[in-house]
């Protein structure tokens, strides 16, 4: 089964969400602020989506609003910590599936070819 992991009052947690309903996409919803991942899981998602930068919403407020010492974590343990006090900086929705595949974000065309729809 496919899991979204995100954050339940976001757009496009929704929107992907819809998307798997509208296609007949079997899923379950983990809003992540709720259930906290576990550190090996972001380091899990880290190593399969790029590095802890990649799967940060720079653009988010709550990263604007980071003091400028926490916008430059310098080693992993920082990097987890991080993303346990703030799971909204993760960029969403992180999607995987049983076959341990590991995506971010929501796009039409992008679910489409993720999906084989």
């Amino acid at each position: 089964m496919t899991t979204l992991y995100g954050l339940k009052n976001c757009d496009t947690c929704k929107k992907a969400r819809k998307w798997l309903d509208r296609f007949g996409i079997e899923h379950a919803f983990v809003d992540y602020r709720d259930e906290p991942r576990a550190p090996e899981t972001l380091v899990e998602w880290k190593d399969k989506l790029g590095g802890w930068d990649a799967m940060i919403n720079r653009s988010s407020t709550t990263w604007r609003n980071l003091p400028a010492n926490r916008k430059a974590p310098g080693s992993e343990a920082e990097w987890k910590l991080l993303l346990r006090e703030y799971p909204q900086l993760i960029r969403r929705p992180v999607v995987v599936t049983d076959d341990g595949e590991v995506t971010q974000g929501f796009s039409d065309n992008g679910f489409k070819k993720r999906f084989g729809v």
